[in-house]
C-alpha cells in the first residue's frame, strides 16, 4: 500500500535573471504562470497534501492562485532549497512520502512522476543530457549506487564531465528526509542549505538512493531566464499540437499554433498556421479555421468557416455560419446558423439570427438582427450616448441600405428597408421604405482652393460658400 503524499512545491525565489518585476513563478507559461503549471501536475498525483514554499513576492504568488487547495509555507529568508522544504516539514507526518517540486520546472508530466512514488527509499527523478552545464551532477560509485550530487560551482573537472544530472526533483519519506535536512551544511560555494546534500547524508547512513531517469529531457528543463522561458514555451507548445493531432485535429502547420487554454473539436475541423487558441475553445465538425485567427473563449459549430485574420472573442458561431476575413466579433456575439459577417465587421453584444448578413465595414453592437435580414456596407448602430448604452433591433428579412446610422434606441420593422445613407433616429415601419438624406445639387464654375482656374470657366448664378462646401 502507498504511503500517503504529501507535495512540496519550492516557488520562493526572486528569479533576479529573469530580469521582471514579476516573481519567476509568476512568468507565463502557455496562459499559464508557471507555479500553476506544476500545480496543476501535482493535484493529478491525488496528494494528501500540496505545500507551496513562497517568499519574493508571496503576496502576489498566493493572490494569483487562490483557487487552488494548497497550504502556503513562507520562507522568511532564502537561504537554499534544503531551507525550503525544511520551512514545509512541520506540517508533514512521518509516515507521508514527500515528493518535492519546483515551481520552475513546468513541464514534467505525472506519468514522468509516478515512478518517484512507489517504494520507501529516497529516489531523485534524473536526466541524461549532452550540454549538462547549470546542472548538479549525479555521483555514483563503482557498484553503480548513487553516492551523491554535487552542484556545478562545487564540481571538478572529472565531476563536470558527467551527463546524468540532477533535475531537482525527488521523493523520500517523511520521517528520514527531516532528520537527513537537519544535518544539512552551508559550507559551500553558494552559502546555502543544498537539498540535494540529503543524497550523501543519506548514504553515509547506509540508506539506498535511487535515480529514474526522465524517458524525455526535455519536460524537466528548468526555467530562469526569458531564452529559458521561450525554449519552454515552444516545448509545451510543440506537445500540445501533437497531442491534438494525435486526436484527431488537423493542424496545417502545428510548430505555428498557440494554444493557451483548451480546445475541444469534432472530426475534420482544421485549423491553419499562426492561430491563437485561447482559453475554453470548442470546435464542431468540419470547422475550418483559417491563417492568423484568434479565438477566445469561443463555441464555433460544424461546418463554420472563419477567415484569415478573423478575431473572436467569447462568441458564439452558428453551424454553417462564414465570419472574416479580418472580422472582430466581441464578447456577447451570438451568430445564427448560417449567419454571414464579412470583412472588417465589428460585432459586440450583437446576435445575428438565421441567415443574416452583416458583409462590409460596419459596427453592430447591442443589436438583434432578425433572419436573413441584410447590412449594407458602412451600417452602424450608435449603441452610445456618452451615458448609456442602447439597442439596436433589426426585424427578419429588414434591408439596411448602406452608410446607414441607426441611433439607439431603435427598431426596424420586419421587411422595412432603409435606404442608403439615411440616420434613423426613430423606429422604422415593417414593410415600408425609410429614408432621409439632404437632397445633392452642383454648383458650376467652383473654383477648388490652390488649383489654377480652367480656361472658359463659367460662374453660376450662385455664390459658392466660403468653406467651399454646398449644404442645403
Amino acid at each position: 500500500m502507498r504511503a500517503p503524499l504529501a507535495v512540496v512545491i519550492l516557488a520562493a525565489g526572486k528569479g533576479t535573471r529573469m530580469r521582471s518585476a514579476l516573481p519567476k513563478v509568476l512568468q507565463p507559461l502557455a496562459g499559464r504562470t508557471l507555479l500553476a503549471r506544476v500545480l496543476d501536475t501535482a493535484l493529478a498525483l491525488e496528494p494528501a497534501q500540496v505545500h507551496v514554499v513562497c517568499g519574493h513576492g508571496a503576496d502576489d504568488v498566493t493572490a494569483a492562485h487562490a483557487e487552488y487547495p494548497v497550504a502556503w509555507v513562507e520562507q522568511p529568508e532564502q537561504l537554499g532549497t534544503g531551507h525550503a522544504v525544511a520551512c514545509a516539514l512541520p506540517d508533514i507526518p512521518d509516515d507521508h512520502r514527500v515528493l518535492v517540486l519546483a515551481g520552475d520546472v513546468p513541464l514534467v508530466t505525472p506519468e514522468t512522476l509516478a515512478p518517484l512514488l512507489e517504494g520507501e527509499h529516497l529516489t531523485l527523478l534524473a536526466a541524461r543530457v549532452e550540454e549538462p552545464a547549470g546542472y548538479g551532477r549525479l555521483i555514483r560509485d563503482g557498484s553503480g549506487a548513487v553516492q551523491a550530487i554535487v552542484e556545478e560551482k562545487d564540481a571538478d573537472a572529472e565531476q563536470r564531465a558527467v551527463q546524468e544530472v540532477n533535475t531537482g526533483l525527488l521523493a523520500a519519506p517523511a520521517g528520514p528526509l527531516r532528520r537527513w535536512i537537519a544535518g544539512l551544511s552551508a559550507d559551500n560555494a553558494q552559502g546555502e542549505y543544498y537539498l540535494t546534500d540529503v543524497v550523501a547524508a543519506a548514504s553515509r547512513e547506509g540508506a539506498r538512493v535511487e535515480a529514474r531517469l526522465a524517458t524525455d529531457p526535455d519536460e524537466v528543463v528548468g526555467v530562469n531566464d526569458q531564452a529559458q522561458l521561450a525554449h519552454a514555451e515552444r516545448l509545451w507548445q510543440r506537445r500540445a499540437a501533437h497531442r491534438l493531432m494525435r486526436d484527431g485535429l488537423r493542424l496545417i502547420a502545428p510548430e505555428r499554433l498557440t494554444l493557451r487554454g483548451t480546445v475541444r473539436f469534432g472530426a475534420d475541423a482544421a485549423v491553419d498556421a499562426d492561430c491563437l487558441l485561447e482559453g475554453e475553445v470548442v470546435l464542431g465538425s468540419r470547422v475550418s479555421i483559417g491563417q492568423g485567427a484568434v479565438l477566445r473563449d469561443c463555441v464555433v459549430e460544424d461546418g463554420a468557416v472563419i477567415n484569415p485574420y478573423t478575431v473572436a472573442e467569447e462568441a458564439r458561431i452558428g453551424a454553417g455560419c462564414e465570419v472574416g476575413p479580418f472580422a472582430h466579433l466581441r464578447s456577447g456575439t451570438r451568430l445564427e446558423a448560417g449567419a454571414r459577417v464579412g470583412n472588417f465587421v465589428e460585432t459586440k453584444k450583437a446576435q445575428l439570427g438565421p441567415g443574416a448578413k452583416a458583409n462590409h465595414l460596419s459596427y453592430v453592437g447591442d443589436a438583434g438582427v432578425g433572419a436573413r435580414a441584410n447590412l449594407g456596407a458602412g451600417t452602424i448602430t450608435c449603441n452610445y450616448d456618452g451615458a448609456e448604452k442602447h439597442r439596436t433591433q433589426i426585424g427578419a428579412d429588414a434591408f439596411i441600405g448602406s452608410g446607414t446610422q441607426l441611433v439607439a434606441p431603435v427598431r426596424i420593422g420586419e421587411r422595412a428597408t432603409i435606404g442608403a445613407g439615411t440616420t434613423v433616429t426613430r423606429d422604422a415601419e415593417a414593410d415600408a421604405l425609410t429614408v432621409g438624406r439632404s437632397r445633392a445639387r452642383t454648383i458650376h464654375g467652383w473654383q477648388r482652393p490652390g488649383l489654377t482656374p480652367r480656361s472658359g470657366s463659367t460662374e453660376d448664378d450662385e455664390t459658392p460658400p466660403a468653406s467651399g462646401s454646398a449644404t442645403e
